[in-house]
């Protein structure tokens, strides 16, 4: 399921979002409602969001977890929110994505040489991922690592994509600090390049502008 551009389209997909569903961790329902339950109603996804992409992919895209009116509610990774739109339209410009984004999981979008994928796969209420909800994810982060046979780059987006990448590949953290374009050597041999997220609070603010974030696929398409 992970290594589909159609991955929609499996037979197996809401087992396998079931199976995943059954090894996070379920909040009490009091917490549930201080925190805002973040699943939207019928028809949406609300599930755990697979990655999406090439499966000869050498680059992999780690975004943070999915967005409640985003990936929660189409289920597929940074698709319907505005960090999408800054992410696709960077790829495609890079050509790494080929059609047109229409900001849905059926617009015909494919990529090239890239995968998508989240640090923690479950929507978290109020976009704030507890400590136990990323441990518990990092186990199909390695598991999407492993299971692209050419994979040579990471692009973490934000600190916490940051870590569980560098966890995920079996190294200590303060070895590998988090910083916008840094550039690591990881012990696996997988680079890694960091990038604040896309996100419309980031962009809005300037703490990331699309020059700065088009820097950041630059130098990874430079490295190869």
């Amino acid at each position: 399921m992970w290594l589909s551009q159609a991955w929609g389209k499996r037979p197996d997909h809401a087992a396998q979002a079931l199976r995943t569903a059954r090894r996070l961790p379920v909040l009490p329902a009091a917490e549930r409602v201080s925190r805002r339950q973040p699943h939207g109603p019928p028809g949406w996804f609300n599930n755990p969001v697979p990655g999406f992409g090439d499966p000869n992919a050498w680059l992999l895209i780690l975004g943070l977890a999915p967005g409640v009116q985003g990936a929660n509610r189409t289920g597929r990774p940074f698709t319907g929110d505005y960090a999408g739109d800054l992410l696709y339209a960077t790829l495609q410009k890079f050509g790494l994505a080929s059609g047109t984004y229409e900001a849905r999981a059926n617009d015909g979008l494919t990529l090239t040489g890239c995968f998508i994928a989240n640090a923690v796969r479950c929507v978290p209420p109020e976009n704030k991922p507890t400590p136990e909800e990323i441990r518990t994810c990092r186990p199909f982060l390695e598991g999407q690592i492993a299971a692209l046979p050419r994979l040579t780059t990471i692009i973490a987006l934000g600190q916490i994509a940051h870590q569980s990448a560098v966890k995920a590949s079996g190294c200590k953290l303060p070895k590998y600090p988090f910083a916008h374009a840094a550039d690591h050597r990881l012990l696996n041999g997988l680079r890694l390049i960091d990038s604040y997220h896309c996100s419309r609070y980031n962009t809005n603010t300037r703490r990331l502008t699309p020059e700065m974030f088009e820097a950041v696929f630059a130098a990874a398409l430079s490295g190869r």
